[in-house]
């Protein structure tokens, strides 16, 4: 079920998900997705707590804040329906725990990144420069999975232009 959504939200957006045409796609019963996910809501909001679990595991792999930064722009680019509906609140239980546990820990792998810059590299208040990391991060793999990069990045690696961008805002990184 989860793939097939994967699928239609990646090919159509999260507006074209249908739970009975997942059914059809799945070829479960039409009644087995809300047997699992209650709701539309639920299936989406499963989505999601994947999704930060999948952006928390790439995050704890960094070497430093500028890897977190690439492969943040790199899980954008690699599960861009999960990107989607994690960052889109009005489709989900905001209060689901799982949702809520995941989200945290991917936050707190940002978190564990920007703190291990050197205050002169980030500057003294180390959530500032978490939200600016993130803003870089998030901005640029929004700014690239909507094609409005397609110009100013032309035929370069995305991640090369992420570490060259990731550089002019954080030093010794």
């Amino acid at each position: 079920m989860v793939t097939a959504a994967l699928d239609v939200i990646s090919a159509e957006g999260p507006s074209a998900l249908s739970l009975r045409d997942l059914a059809r796609r799945a070829g479960v019963s039409h009644a087995a997705p809300a047997h699992h996910f209650k709701d539309r809501t639920g299936l989406l909001t499963a989505i999601a707590a994947e999704g930060y679990g999948l952006l928390a595991a790439t995050l704890t792999e960094a070497a430093d804040l500028k890897d977190a930064g690439v492969r943040y722009v790199r899980f954008a680019r690699e599960h861009p329906a999960h990107f989607q509906v994690m960052f889109t609140p009005e489709l989900l239980r905001g209060n689901d725990l799982e949702l809520t546990t995941a989200r945290a820990l991917a936050g707190e792998r940002l978190r564990d990144a920007v703190s291990a810059v050197p205050p002169e590299g980030r500057g003294t208040d180390a959530r500032l420069a978490g939200v600016a990391a993130w803003s870089l991060a998030h901005g640029f793999a929004t700014l690239l999975l909507s094609h409005n990069l397609d110009g100013p990045v032309g035929d370069e690696d995305p991640e090369d232009v992420f570490r060259t961008l990731s550089g002019m805002l954080f030093r010794a990184t």
